[in-house]
């Protein structure tokens, strides 16, 4: 077969991952998202789900599902500028502009899309891109695919930001790009000192705010709102398939002409089909609920609370943060890797994650917890961890 050779290259990288404790499984969920799973004929109690706000199976958001399904359809196949905008689409992406209160919003299949059809559309050569080293990787594949300069500075350093932007100070356009909430620690960029440094050198803001859309700022705009730069952040890019449903779906909102421009020229956007009418009917209720879903957002920051002190009470390490991402620090891959699988014995499901997804001798566990955890549920987290970190010699 012709592809032999191949097999034969791929099979010792397979085999390495295997020893190495690095060999990723996906386990099956026999039933909805939830707080609360079935996995492998057992139910057990869900830490490691993007769900902060327990939407992903809420009963209105189904609902609008279901109406959308019966009215508008499953498929459309084809792309927006040919016959694939339904008025859902273009209700959606009035909510989601009005909610973050930016101009305009354009939707994509995932914000992964969204990033990779953003910088190859506004950039080219002689402007410049400057990243955080630890953005998501969509923007790092999105930055690959434009011709502008790349400038990478040290997560959260700004002053080797400044330094980049004075390298890029004869550049047309500077791009300054940055995660709201970096996935792996938890931690917020430094919008305020971003921003700050952008208008003295003449730099647009992008912030992909995914983990923090819907949960954070006192209204749910987002980490722009908690840190007190909501208008001064130029390009929102987020996504649908966390807080706001977790089904799919991303978008960038900004100024009007920005977003036009993206219709216009953006790849991921012009040759991907449309967003299914199912997921844009539902996500039109999940903006609707994060709008007014205050109780919700304080239910989530009061568990994160309670359940990082019981952690630490405990012995365990954790990453500081005020988000309901929680990483437990284990160091090594393997144990990692065992400790999420005595866990789930346990009747706690959660993921250990290792390299190349975070550096070398940085593996862990990552918690998050959502709104719709309930104190038993916390409590029997602490349980298990607590007896799995003896067992396994982490804790005392």
């Amino acid at each position: 077969m012709s592809d032999q050779h191949l097999l034969k290259v791929l099979a010792p990288q397979l085999d390495d991952l295997q020893k190495k404790g690095l060999y990723k499984r996906e386990r099956q969920l026999q039933g909805p998202q939830g707080s609360a799973i079935r996995v492998n004929d057992r139910d057990v109690i869900n830490f490691c789900a993007n769900n902060y706000l327990g939407l992903a199976n809420h009963p209105d958001i189904v609902e609008a599902a279901h109406q959308g399904l019966r009215h508008y359809g499953y498929g459309l196949s084809s792309v927006r500028f040919i016959c694939g905008t339904q008025v859902l689409h273009k209700q959606l992406e009035e909510a989601v502009s009005r909610f973050l209160r930016k101009d305009d919003a354009i939707l994509y299949t995932s914000c992964f899309d969204a990033n990779g059809g953003l910088f190859e559309t506004l950039t080219g050569e002689g402007d410049a891109v400057i990243s955080d080293e630890l953005n998501h990787a969509s923007i790092i594949d999105g930055i690959r695919l434009c011709k502008a300069e790349r400038l990478r500075y040290r997560h959260s350093d700004m002053p080797e930001l400044e330094k980049t932007l004075q390298q890029a100070k004869e550049a047309r356009l500077r791009l300054v790009v940055t995660d709201g909430v970096f996935s792996m620690d938890g931690d917020m960029a430094r919008l305020p000192e971003i921003c700050d440094l952008a208008d003295r050198y003449d730099a647009v803001v992008v912030v992909d705010d995914s983990h923090a859309t819907g949960i954070l700022g006192s209204n749910g705009r987002g980490t722009p709102e908690q840190l007190g730069v909501l208008d001064r952040v130029d390009i929102i890019t987020s996504t649908l398939g966390k807080t706001l449903g977790g089904a799919a779906g991303g978008f960038t909102a900004a100024r009007k002409p920005v977003v036009d421009f993206l219709r216009q020229r953006s790849r991921p956007y012009l040759f991907s089909n449309s967003l299914p009418p199912v997921i844009a009917a539902a996500a039109i209720k999940a903006v609707e609920l994060i709008a007014g879903s205050g109780e919700l957002r304080q239910r989530l920051h009061n568990n994160a609370r309670w359940l990082r002190n019981a952690l630490e009470s405990a012995g365990f390490k954790l990453k500081p943060g005020e988000h309901p991402i929680m990483p437990v620090m284990i160091g090594d891959a393997a144990l990692a890797t065992k400790l999420a699988d005595r866990l789930l014995e346990l009747g706690i499901y959660v993921i250990g994650f290792s390299f190349p997804v975070v550096a070398q001798g940085q593996a862990r566990i990552r918690i998050q917890v959502s709104a719709a955890h309930t104190q038993e549920q916390l409590q029997k987290a602490v349980e298990a961890f607590t007896k799995a970190g003896k067992e396994l010699g982490l804790l005392p």
